[in-house]
């Protein structure tokens, strides 16, 4: 026979709320996916979430998680700060061309079995209309600009300007979200200070006022900066394009909304996700089909490895003579 106590101590245990299994999330951000992802999960009980960002913004957007700013020391770094702050799982939501701390976050994660989900948006695709000179680097850029004097749309970030200083005879309109200083040391550059979405009748506006004969961009698709691609098509004006570098094959979702489904699914222990899961690289958009993952069991070894405009105000300096009258 049970007595009272037994039966009031069974009934308090049943009263108590459930145990709630804490997942450890490290988010390389510093993208419009990282911020919609961080978006969906903050203050989600079942996630303990840090966002890591790479610090080439002097003012990032605040997030309402726990962000840590500034690089990790390279592979052996990462991992040594993956397993110190016992992190269960990494999502790599950080910039296209970001292919460095990319293939950090792979060899890292392999190092400690820890799964890995990359954010790839897709590329842009080259539609009826579009005058593409594709590239595969910045510096390739410079001589697809031609001898004769242009006037020229950079959409390419700070950091690697400076390769356009081989062509001084350009007139350069530079749209950055840090300031240009003297990151293009050429007679005539006008700095643009703003950050997307841009829309296109804001796009059209700016090429046509500007006088803008050739856009030079990188191919980082997503929706936030592609109306700039559309109002080239519409004016007719060429785009020097650089394609995106070779990325790790991970696993990876198209957008934030995958990546939190696969969390979920991870968090309930299975997770379906594009595959291959290790192995090989790739460049561009994800690849076809959907393994199961098996969180108790680490990923295949894997062979060899493969300045976002983004959210709104935009401020104009003009940093040296003005260029042509159309200007």
């Amino acid at each position: 026979m049970t007595n009272a106590a037994g039966q009031g101590q069974v009934g308090d245990e049943r009263r108590r709320p459930p145990k709630i299994l804490i997942r450890k999330i490290l988010i390389l951000g510093g993208t419009t996916e990282a911020s919609a992802l961080v978006a969906r999960l903050a203050g989600r009980p079942e996630f303990d979430l840090t966002l890591s960002l790479a610090g080439r913004t002097a003012a990032p957007r605040r997030e309402p998680v726990a962000t840590r700013i500034g690089g990790f020391g390279g592979p052996e770094g990462l991992a040594r700060w993956i397993e110190a702050n016992g992190i269960d799982a990494v999502i790599d939501a950080t910039h296209p061309f970001a292919a460095r701390i990319s293939a950090n976050a792979a060899s890292a994660c392999r190092a400690h079995s820890v799964p890995l989900l990359a954010i790839r948006r897709p590329c842009w695709a080259r539609q009826p209309g579009d005058d593409w000179i594709e590239v595969g680097s910045v510096a390739a850029c410079v001589p697809a600009l031609g001898p004769a004097s242009k006037t020229i749309f950079l959409t390419i970030g700070r950091q690697e300007l400076s390769a356009f200083a081989a062509a001084p005879q350009h007139a350069y309109l530079v749209r950055t979200i840090e300031p240009v200083g003297d990151a293009l040391p050429v007679p005539r550059v006008t700095e643009l200070r703003a950050r997307g979405p841009f829309t296109l009748e804001d796009e059209i506006r700016l090429m046509r006022e500007a006088g803008i004969d050739l856009l030079v961009t990188k191919n980082s698709g997503g929706a936030a900066t592609y109306p700039k691609i559309e109002a080239a098509r519409r004016l007719g004006v060429p785009v020097v394009i650089v394609q995106p570098p070779a990325l790790p094959e991970v696993p990876s979702v198209s957008d934030a909304e995958g990546a939190a489904e696969w969390l979920a699914a991870h968090l309930a222990g299975r997770a379906r996700v594009p595959s291959p899961l290790w192995g090989g690289v790739r460049g561009g958009g994800g690849a076809e089909g959907t393994v199961t993952l098996d969180p108790a069991r680490p990923p295949p070894p894997t062979p060899p490895h493969k300045g976002e405009e983004s959210a709104s105000s935009v401020n104009v300096t003009a940093s040296a003579a003005p260029g042509p009258s159309r200007r």
